[in-house]
């Protein structure tokens, strides 16, 4: 998909989106090249059935957004910031999911930036105050993905999509923790590389080591 958008630099960079939570975490990742944005993958980490064991909760992201990131080699991740409700415990936890997906990525030598719910909508929208079927439906119009009633885990997904592509407009301002991605972190440390596993996609092809 052709977006009406002008950028200097015309090599590829893989962004990762996630969206926090302690049930259902939405993660996106896009590919963007000069004006082309590519949606590689957007679904969830689903832990519903993990129950109350808060501890699982926080190892099964950790070990899912390290599984995502051996796959896809994101050069930068893009997360939204928890935001201030009434509920002090479900803010501490949603805290600790946020901190152990960065901390993933961080492991991994990848910067990442933190955006507000109502900076995401703003940047997709054009409204702060947009709904998740709003968010949704805009970006089904701009990346020309499936139809909701196609996508049962549509809104979950899309919002981790729609922080992506927040963070593609922003042009990667103010990224954090350096500006090292983990395809570069592979091509200075080889031996971390570990073989891929069967049945899986794997983006090294895609990234060039650097000179």
């Amino acid at each position: 998909m052709i977006l009406p958008l002008a950028s200097a630099d015309l090599l590829p960079k893989v962004i990762m989106g996630v969206d926090p939570g302690t049930q259902i975490m939405g993660y996106a990742v896009i590919e963007v090249q000069g004006q082309r944005v590519t949606v590689l993958r957007y679904d969830v980490i689903d832990m519903k059935k993990l129950g109350t064991n808060h501890a699982l909760k926080l190892k099964k992201i950790f070990e899912r957004m390290t599984e995502l990131i051996e796959e896809f080699l994101p050069d930068e991740l893009a997360i939204e910031a928890p935001f201030f409700g009434v509920n002090v415990q479900s803010m501490l936890k949603l805290g600790r999911a946020q901190g152990v997906a960065i901390a993933a990525c961080l492991s991994r030598q990848i910067p990442y930036v933190e955006y507000a719910p109502t900076k995401v909508k703003q940047s997709v929208t054009g409204s702060g105050n947009a709904t998740k079927e709003q968010v949704a439906h805009m970006l089904r119009q701009t990346l020309q993905l499936p139809p909701i009633e196609e996508a049962p885990k549509f809104l979950d997904a899309t919002d981790a999509l729609a922080v992506a592509l927040c963070h593609h407009y922003q042009k990667g301002n103010n990224v954090k923790a350096g500006g090292k991605s983990w395809g570069k972190f592979l091509a200075d440390n080889p031996s971390k590389l570990a073989a891929p596993v069967a049945g899986k996609k794997v983006a090294v092809a895609k990234k060039k080591p650097a000179a």
